[in-house]
């Protein structure tokens, strides 16, 4: 159906608004199938903040731009075969990473646990932290590209003062919540939930190809020597 979507607006990159929508209608799936589950329904709720945030979000960008760079760089790559492989390489491989990334909220149809054990709550902090480090980095990259005096530079406050990737950083923080909070020793096999998201924006589709945009640029290499690539910490001092 997103493929169909791209295909008549030509712009591949709703593929991005898709992705938080194909979580929210796999929760939702999964709770009418199973009405009585107080662990799932909790994981829905936390997948639909997260999913209808993030599509807003994007909603807001696309709406207001032309084809992300990235797809744009794979329309002009890719040629005769762009619209196969469009349909192989962007939709149908995203669904198969929703479907890995979704093994915790598949798991946790099968809990029994009625009542709010140390794990929940931990796994609950684990996933607000990664809401707050998600949410107010985007915010914060909003509005400093909103005002005309920041154009051309880079965003290096807040949040992005601690790590080059606030808001990625934040989401694979969420799924890491959500697995701690739907874990049990028969459920082992859904570490591959937060892992897949975890490899994906490391070493993919978020930080490398982001960062390759800003390659070679004098100020980014001083942004990227004295900051944190994903995990928030201290910056460094640089010698003068």
């Amino acid at each position: 159906v997103w493929f169909s979507v791209a295909v008549a607006l030509k712009r591949n990159d709703v593929a991005d608004l898709a992705w938080g929508l194909g979580f929210i209608a796999i929760s939702l799936f999964l709770v009418l199938s199973n009405p009585d589950n107080p662990v799932l329904k909790m994981v829905a709720v936390l997948i639909f903040i997260w999913g209808s945030r993030l599509s807003l979000h994007i909603f807001g960008r696309l709406i207001n731009s032309e084809e992300d760079p990235r797809y744009l760089a794979w329309r002009n790559e890719w040629g005769s075969s762009f619209y196969p492989r469009s349909f192989f390489q962007v939709f149908m491989l995203q669904g198969f990473f929703m479907y890995l990334i979704s093994l915790s909220a598949i798991a946790s149809t099968s809990s029994t646990s009625t009542t709010i054990s140390p794990q929940i709550i931990i796994g609950l902090l684990v996933w607000y932290t990664g809401f707050v480090f998600e949410y107010v980095g985007d915010q914060q990259l909003r509005d400093f590209l909103n005002m005309p005096q920041n154009r051309g530079r880079l965003m290096t406050e807040g949040l992005w003062n601690y790590t080059r990737h606030p808001n990625y950083f934040g989401e694979v923080t969420q799924w890491w919540g959500i697995f701690i909070l739907t874990f049990s020793t028969s459920t082992w096999f859904t570490i591959l939930s937060p892992l897949t998201i975890t490899l994906l924006i490391l070493f993919v589709s978020g930080v490398p190809l982001l960062e390759k945009r800003y390659a070679g640029r004098p100020d980014w290499q001083e942004y990227k020597s004295r900051t944190s690539v994903f995990i928030p910490w201290w910056p460094k001092r640089l010698a003068k």
